[in-house]
């Protein structure tokens, strides 16, 4: 399966707020197979921390540190670590020997501490750094942040023609439908700055694609989250609602691997650098 066909399904994820490991699971396959270790059972997840330290003594690895946020690190079967060893990326693959502290996002989805002092069942060089891996990530939230704003303006949509004032629908009124068509407007962005994300990895990966799609998708998630709450008024705010599992996962998943201003500091730097001629081939080229 071509990586963007395989990355699609997280959109489908993202639209049912799938409470699964899928988008790291999909991570650290992708590294692993890069490094050319074979792939456990079972759900994974993957990080790239700057406090982990991976280092040899003969035949011997040894990999030691803190990784904090990492994604349903409690519930995977195993961690893919990237870490360099002598300035050159390597991959780690570790099963045990981590203590866990349990934290959760604001979508209550698992984030846990990781400490790490122990012998890896797997290491070899990687030709992914973690850059690529951070824009790959990010990749993974774009296009679970489009899922996710696809979910929220059919819910929307169907609150705005079932819910009545003074008479009739609210979906009837200028400004809730004014409303509804910026929400339209921002989930069709989103879409397309998944799937951009989701070709941006493949064979390579297109830094420079990815931090317009990350950027963008980012942008429609705060936009997407508060329309929707503010058609839906009081009731979209309980708990018993599902509306906040939706809203809730968009504002995690628009700071994850990089918000807005991250991406779009190294989008503007690579512009400013390339030159004024430049500009409009390479924006028609993402």
């Amino acid at each position: 399966m071509a990586p963007a066909d395989a990355l699609a399904l997280l959109r489908v994820a993202g639209r049912h707020a799938l409470p699964l490991p899928l988008a790291e699971t999909m991570l650290a396959t992708w590294l692993l197979a890069a490094a050319g270790i074979a792939m456990p059972e079972g759900p994974l997840t993957v990080t790239a921390a700057p406090g982990l330290v991976l280092s040899r003594d003969g035949a011997k690895w040894h990999l030691a540190g803190t990784a904090m946020g990492v994604a349903w690190g409690g519930d995977a079967a195993g961690v893919v670590v990237l870490a360099e060893v002598d300035g050159a990326p390597h991959v780690a693959l570790v099963s045990g020997g981590y203590t866990i502290a349990e934290h959760r996002n604001i979508a209550r989805e698992p984030r846990n501490t990781l400490v790490f002092d122990t012998v890896p069942d797997a290491v070899a060089p990687s030709p992914l750094s973690a850059l690529d891996l951070r824009a790959a990530g990010a990749a993974t939230r774009a296009l679970m942040i489009a899922g996710a704003l696809e979910r929220i303006t059919a819910m929307t949509t169907q609150y705005a023609l079932d819910r009545t004032q003074f008479g009739r629908p609210i979906g009837r009124f200028q400004a809730v439908q004014h409303s509804l068509a910026t929400l339209a407007a921002q989930t069709a962005a989103a879409l397309a700055a998944g799937d951009i994300a989701a070709e941006a990895v493949g064979e390579g990966v297109d830094l420079l694609a990815i931090a317009a799609a990350k950027s963008r998708a980012a942008e429609a998630a705060g936009i997407g989250a508060a329309l929707a709450h503010q058609i839906h008024g009081a009731i979209g705010f309980t708990y018993e609602h599902s509306l906040h599992y939706f809203t809730k996962r968009l504002h995690a998943w628009r700071e994850e691997y990089g918000g807005e201003p991250e991406w779009n500091e190294r989008l503007g730097r690579h512009l400013a650098a390339a030159g004024a001629d430049a500009l409009w081939p390479t924006l028609t080229a993402i």
